[in-house]
C-alpha cells in the first residue's frame, strides 16, 4: 500500500538524486508561473442604486487591483508615480457612467460626463455619479458592461433601494451572459418591488466561486494528497465543510469581523503546510523540515515588527505556535483525526475568504438567508464536484503506478503545491 511507501525509511534511501532535482525543479516553475494564478480569480465590482423619480444615484467600488487590469492610464491620479496629477480624471471616472447603463422605458437615461472618487479604505476606489431619466418610467433596468472587455468572466454586483419604499432592497449578479437587472415600476404611487437574485442564483454563484477560488481548490488537492483512503477523504471534506459553513455564516451575518489581509495570508499558509507535510512524510519525517517552517514563520513575524510585512504580528505569532504544536503532536502519533483537526482550523479561516463575496454586498435582513443558503450549498457543491473528479483519478493513478512511480509523482505534486502556497503567502504578506 501507498500509506507504508509514504513513511517507510527504505524507501527514502532510494530516493535518487535527479528525482528530488525535479521536485526542486517544478516547485521552483510554480512560482514563476503562479503570478498568473489569481487567488480568487473571479473578478468582482460592486454597486448601490437609489432610485427616485427622476433617476438615480449610483455608487460604485471595487478593489484597486480590479483597475489594474485596464492598464496604469487607468489608475487613479496618485495611485502610482506615472498617473496624472490630482484633479484630472482618471480613465474608471469617465467609464463607469457610460457601462453601467440605466435604462428607462428601453432608453439610456443620462449620466453625469464624469463620475466623482469618493473616499474608501486602502486598496479600494469608489465612484460616485447621478443619472436623469424620465419622471415616474414605467419600466427600469440596470445594464452593465463594467470590466467586460478585460475580464470576461467579470460579475457585478448591483443592489437596488427605491427612495419611495426604502424598506424594499434587491440584489442581483450581473455576468456577461446575464448583464441587465430588470426593476419594473408602474406610474406614481403604484410601484412593483424590484426583482432580485434568488436562491439558485446565488446557488451558482457558490458553484463558480470555489471554481474559481484557487488557493481554496489548492488546498482541497492537498488534502487528497494527505489521503490514502476514501474513509479519510470524507473525514476530511467533511472537517473542511462544517468549519468554513460555520464562519462564512458568522462573516455574512457581521457577528464576526475578521481582518481580511490575515485571513488571505493564512490561507496561503494552509496550501504550503499540507502540501509540506506531504513531502515531510514522503522524506522519513525529519526534523529538520518543520524546524524550517518555524524558522520561516520567525523571519516572517520580525518582517512584520519591522513593518517591512503587513501581516499582522500577532497572527504570525499564532501560525508559529500552531505549526510548532501539530509537527509536535503528528510526529508521535499516526491518528487520522490529528489531520482532521488540521482540517477543520483552516476551514473556519476559508470560510471567512469565501464569505468576502457576500459581505460586500451588504444585503438587507430579509435577503441573507437565501443568499447564505444558495451560496454555501453552491460551494459545497462546487467542493464536491471536485473531489468526485480528483479522488478516482488519484486512487487510479496510485494503483496503475506501482509504489516508485507514485511515490514520485507526488514528490512533483507536494513540491508544486508548497510553492504556490509559498508564493501566495509571500505575494500576501508583503503586498502593500
Amino acid at each position: 500500500m501507498l500509506i507504508h511507501s509514504d513513511s517507510d525509511p527504505r524507501a527514502v534511501r532510494r530516493s535518487t538524486g535527479p528525482r528530488r532535482a525535479i521536485a526542486i525543479s517544478c516547485a521552483l516553475a510554480t512560482l514563476l508561473i503562479s503570478g498568473s494564478a489569481m487567488a480568487h480569480g473571479r473578478s468582482v465590482s460592486y454597486s448601490n442604486w437609489e432610485i427616485h423619480a427622476a433617476g438615480a444615484q449610483v455608487t460604485v467600488r471595487l478593489k484597486l487591483l480590479e483597475l489594474s487590469r485596464l492598464g496604469p492610464q487607468a489608475l487613479p491620479p496618485g495611485s502610482i508615480s506615472a498617473a496624472g496629477p490630482p484633479g484630472t480624471p482618471d480613465l474608471p471616472a469617465r467609464a463607469f457612467p457610460t457601462e453601467l447603463l440605466l435604462i428607462a422605458n428601453g432608453t439610456p437615461c443620462q449620466p453625469d460626463p464624469i463620475a466623482e472618487r469618493r473616499p474608501d479604505e486602502p486598496g479600494w476606489v469608489r465612484y460616485q455619479w447621478q443619472i436623469r431619466c424620465p419622471e415616474n418610467a414605467e419600466q427600469l433596468a440596470i445594464r452593465s458592461q463594467v470590466l467586460l472587455a478585460v475580464a470576461p468572466s467579470h460579475m457585478h454586483f448591483a443592489r437596488v433601494r427605491f427612495v419611495d419604499l426604502s424598506d424594499r432592497v434587491r440584489e442581483q449578479v450581473l455576468t456577461e451572459a446575464s448583464p441587465e437587472f430588470v426593476l419594473r415600476q408602474f406610474g406614481e404611487g403604484k410601484t412593483d418591488s424590484p426583482s432580485g437574485s434568488q436562491l439558485s442564483d446565488y446557488l451558482v454563484l457558490g458553484i463558480e466561486h470555489i471554481l474559481t477560488g484557487w488557493d481554496h481548490l489548492a488546498f482541497v488537492f492537498g488534502l487528497l494528497l494527505l489521503a490514502t483512503r476514501l474513509g479519510e477523504v470524507a473525514r476530511l471534506i467533511t472537517g473542511f465543510t462544517l468549519a468554513h459553513s460555520l464562519t462564512l455564516a458568522l462573516a455574512v451575518l457581521e457577528l464576526v469581523h475578521p481582518r481580511a489581509a490575515a485571513v488571505e495570508v493564512v490561507i496561503a499558509f494552509s496550501v504550503g503546510l499540507v502540501a509540506i507535510e506531504k513531502g515531510w512524510l514522503l522524506s522519513g519525517r525529519p526534523r529538520v523540515i518543520p524546524a524550517m517552517v518555524l524558522a520561516g514563520l520567525i523571519i516572517l513575524a520580525l518582517a512584520s515588527l519591522a513593518g517591512i510585512a503587513t501581516v499582522p504580528f500577532m497572527t504570525i505569532v499564532g501560525l508559529v505556535v500552531f505549526s510548532g504544536c501539530y509537527f509536535a503532536l503528528i510526529g508521535q502519533s499516526e491518528s487520522d483525526w490529528l489531520r482532521v483537526c488540521l482540517t477543520f482550523a483552516f476551514g473556519l479561516v476559508h470560510g471567512f475568504g469565501f464569505a468576502g463575496v457576500l459581505v460586500e454586498m451588504a444585503l438587507p435582513a430579509d435577503r441573507l438567508v437565501p443568499a447564505l443558503l444558495g451560496f454555501n450549498l453552491g460551494v459545497e457543491a462546487g467542493q464536491i464536484g471536485v473531489v468526485l473528479i480528483l479522488w478516482p483519478l488519484l486512487f487510479a493513478g496510485r494503483r496503475m503506478a506501482g509504489p516508485r512511480l507514485s511515490r514520485f509523482a507526488s514528490e512533483l505534486s507536494a513540491a508544486g503545491l508548497c510553492g504556490l502556497g509559498l508564493y501566495w503567502l509571500v505575494d500576501r504578506a508583503f503586498s502593500a
